[in-house]
């Protein structure tokens, strides 16, 4: 929460009897303690990959299964991916905390609304998110009965034909519970425009990733196909 994303060796943790065995569990908070890299006098930064040496459990909520597993691995790819080694974000490390018992209920309407969320704001906190309340182009504010697009090269603009376009009024809701750092308001607001959202977020991640299909996402489709 406080260092940023961390790559940590965890040596002997394949043991039968390794302790760190039963802490070391996907979307689990722990308490963990990494042992200090030695450093010469030439070396000018630390080793990329640290030793643990120690990690207790700090809570969460039960594994998760079905097609919520998917998800919550879904936004830990985007982690992987989007987030530079090193750099912290404890409003965006909340909410992935918040995010993973909303995806264990069994209303998948809830589940994506909170995907949706969490998405716009790992997108805000890297800086990819422009202002949902202003036309980008011109900063004018959203007009009340107008639509628009969020689009990856150049922000929010009047909705096209062929846009999947959203409500102002969604927009500027979004925008609010985005400045107010409210995840329940954030779930509330994307639940209104579940896939008008769902579109767009696809879009934007798939430019900003290089990729149009994550992994995840990929494996999830071929597992429907058998």
């Amino acid at each position: 929460r406080e260092q940023g994303r961390l790559a940590v060796a965890a040596k002997g943790a394949k043991r039968p009897y390794s302790q760190l065995r039963a802490v070391l569990l996907p979307f689990q908070q722990v308490h963990i303690v990494l042992s200090r890299p030695r450093r010469s006098a030439e070396d000018e930064a630390p080793p990329e990959v640290q030793t643990l040496r120690g990690a207790e459990w700090a809570g969460g909520a039960a594994m998760l299964t079905g097609a919520a597993l998917f998800a919550g691995f879904h936004c830990n790819e985007l982690l992987m991916k989007l987030l530079a080694r090193g750099d912290p974000h404890p409003l965006l490390f909340d909410a992935y905390a918040q995010t993973l018992p909303e995806l264990a209920g069994a209303d998948d309407a809830k589940g994506q609304a909170a995907l949706r969320a969490f998405e716009l704001l790992l997108l805000r906190e890297i800086g990819l998110l422009p202002d949902l309340s202003l036309v980008t182009a011109t900063q004018r504010a959203l007009g009340e009965d107008e639509r628009f697009a969020l689009r990856p090269d150049a922000g929010v603009v009047p909705a096209g034909a062929g846009d999947a376009g959203l409500p102002a009024a969604v927009l500027i809701g979004a925008q609010a519970a985005l400045e107010l750092g409210s995840m329940a308001a954030l779930r509330e607001v994307c639940a209104a425009a579940l896939p008008g959202f769902k579109t767009t977020l696809r879009t934007l991640l798939a430019y900003h990733l290089g990729t149009p299909t994550l992994r995840t996402r990929q494996v999830m489709l071929d597992l429907q196909l058998l």
